[in-house]
């Protein structure tokens, strides 16, 4: 399903602005991979979208290890909506032929270029996200995100969102519920460099 079959049920509400704007930044894992080796050094960015879209919120995101920087390891886009004024949900999308996209969140004129054509949704992967108070926690449902990866038959995701950090813990498993991917110990620790 591309997401320019998606009907324009979502509204565009305050609580919905403020959960992406809590969203959008730069943050690096830098300071968890320092105190414990077994994380690597992760850079996240987020960038808004389609701001004029009635439709949610969109988000253009890259994931990438310092190393490699400009060939990121995930890139994505997510849709967020409101279920009411403390449930959001965030739906992923791969993006078609995104490798020439790299780096597009520092480019706005790339990110322009950015087709609704082009994504594809990741059924079952949504994210629904609580907000208490002024943090966001949530996960994705079960074993409904399938996956590939390093011989996983299904993935997990746990978010928490604050307005100066992300914990995001990804782990994929195998039929059976072994985990074959990801961290074990806890979340990735992102933090919010300064905009």
């Amino acid at each position: 399903m591309m997401a320019t079959a998606i009907t324009a049920s979502a509204q565009r509400t305050r609580g919905l602005e403020l959960i992406a704007a809590t969203m959008v930044g730069s943050y690096t894992s830098a300071e968890q991979a320092k105190a414990d080796t077994s994380y690597l050094e992760i850079e996240l960015e987020m960038a808004r979208i389609w701001a004029k879209r009635r439709d949610g919120a969109w988000l253009y995101v890259e994931q990438a290890a310092v190393a490699s920087k400009e060939k990121p390891y995930r890139q994505r886009v997510y849709r967020i909506t409101e279920v009411n004024d403390s449930t959001y949900t965030s739906n992923m999308y791969k993006i078609r032929g995104g490798a020439k996209l790299y780096g597009a969140y520092k480019d706005h004129l790339m990110l322009a270029t950015l087709s609704p054509d082009s994504l594809e949704l990741l059924e079952g992967c949504a994210i629904t996200l609580h907000r208490k108070g002024s943090i966001y926690m949530g996960s994705t449902n079960g074993r409904d995100c399938s996956n590939t990866r390093n011989g996983a038959a299904y993935a997990t995701s746990e978010v928490t969102l604050r307005s100066d950090r992300m914990v995001s813990w990804d782990r994929g498993y195998d039929a059976g519920g072994r985990q074959v991917w990801g961290a074990e110990k806890g979340g990735y620790i992102f933090m919010r460099r300064p905009r």
